[in-house]
């Protein structure tokens, strides 16, 4: 019932901008070019967890950017998903291009919310926010899809408050690929998707998770003929080291296995400091 009112509600009622609160529209077009009209950078917090794959992120997380993702995840502003999913979009396009060698439809993985988490909001703000940048990419020529395919197989703390440290160990391991997940993403370039990137963690725990499912593996079969996939691949640090060869916070790839992308609408202004020379 209380998702159907905020469905009903988010679409009739009297609003005002999500941005700025501008009276009688849901986000008025200074609000609507602060998270659409700049090109998707690509982000990293600091410090850079290893294992985290290439984060292309729409917006800086501040101002009305902000107050936009927490109307619609925490407030059910439901009419914000549209602008969230076309800024989510660029994000997912410019992650997919940095993807070497990668071909097929864009495949957008959504880091999926607690049960408990989606109750009280009354709907999964980051598979909507998907589900709008797949239809904007449809829209626009590309071949894209939601793949909902990770779940959470333990319960896990409340992000708010704690450390870098605390929510990479909150996380760790706490996401799985549904059984049949791993053949819904085969030949597809696949995109982790999120709202908003802090620290990092919840990323690095859903390449793995997709990794520890054999998505773009190569394994060698009983006449050699195959290739098995490198020891140093994103997601799995090297033993004894804490630095990939592609610098911090990175973990050395293969060139024939696919790295993971990920992609956000917003990351923290200071992730964006790794585009200043």
């Amino acid at each position: 019932m209380r998702g159907w009112w905020r469905e009903f509600s988010g679409l009739v009622l009297p609003t005002a901008c999500g941005g700025c609160g501008r009276q009688h529209t849901a986000l008025c077009e200074g609000c609507r070019a602060a998270l659409t009209e700049a090109p998707a950078r690509r982000v990293r917090p600091v410090p850079a967890p290893v294992g985290l794959p290439p984060v292309y992120a729409a917006a800086p997380y501040e101002d009305a950017v902000r107050a936009v993702l927490l109307g619609h995840k925490e407030r059910g502003a439901l009419a914000l998903a549209g602008v969230l999913g076309q800024a989510l979009a660029g994000a997912a396009l410019a992650a997919a291009g940095s993807a070497r060698g990668e071909r097929g439809p864009l495949l957008l993985v959504p880091v999926p919310s607690s049960r408990r988490a989606v109750r009280a909001r009354g709907h999964d703000a980051t598979r909507r926010m998907a589900l709008a940048a797949a239809a904007e990419l449809r829209r626009t020529g590309t071949d894209a899809r939601v793949a909902a395919v990770l779940r959470q197989r333990r319960a896990v703390a409340d992000q708010a408050g704690l450390s870098a440290r605390q929510r990479l160990a909150n996380l760790s391991g706490a996401l799985v690929v549904a059984g049949g997940g791993a053949g819904l993403l085969a030949g597809g370039q696949v995109v982790v998707v999120d709202d908003l990137m802090t620290t990092g963690a919840s990323l690095v725990d859903a390449a793995r998770a997709i990794r520890a499912a054999g998505v773009g593996g190569r394994h060698t079969d009983a006449s050699g003929g195959g290739r098995s996939p490198s020891r140093e691949i994103p997601g799995f640090p090297r033993a004894g080291a804490g630095l990939g060869r592609r610098g911090a916070g990175s973990v050395a790839w293969d060139g024939d296995v696919p790295r993971p992308v990920a992609a956000v609408v917003a990351a923290t202004p200071e992730s964006f400091a790794i585009n200043r020379n």
